[in-house]
């Protein structure tokens, strides 16, 4: 009861507000007062600011929130550990599983399943060092083409 006159003492203040503003040739700025002052009377007209006042006091809400914050708890630990795994998701294991057994060599197997391995290309030689004077000659004809 007392939220509700207070949400409605605050609208009539907003109105009041932006009549003032309106009498100084803001309308713009009165208009955006209006809808402003207006929302906490359409939020009691509603029925919003009692049910929030019966959840704000009810300790079976509270509960209930107590609730949903340990399930969250729950949600949130047991991912963390799944990743930390590196188990993936359920499907990506058993993806792997279907992969691994399928690739499997059996024991008198003569080659093996992974087939022909590629060979790294062997590494290009390294390019020749440029020596210091090099670097700074470029320097140098860059100051000259500026006129330093």
């Amino acid at each position: 009861m007392i939220a509700e006159t207070v949400c409605s003492a605050v609208a009539a203040a907003g109105l009041g507000i932006a009549a003032v503003t309106a009498y100084r040739k803001r309308f713009l700025a009165a208009a955006r007062i209006v809808a402003y002052a207006l929302v906490p009377l359409g939020l009691v007209m509603t029925g919003v600011v009692e049910w929030a006042a019966d959840t704000a006091f009810s300790p079976t809400a509270w509960a209930g929130f107590a609730v949903l914050g340990g399930a969250w708890a729950l949600f949130a630990t047991t991912r963390a550990v799944e990743r930390r795994r590196g188990g993936g998701t359920r499907k990506e294991r058993r993806a792997a599983a279907r992969s691994a057994e399928a690739g499997a060599v059996a024991p008198t197997a003569s080659a093996p399943s992974l087939g022909e391995g590629v060979r790294p290309a062997s590494r290009p030689a390294a390019a020749p060092r440029a020596t210091p004077s090099d670097d700074f000659s470029d320097i140098e004809a860059i100051l000259k083409k500026h006129g330093i």
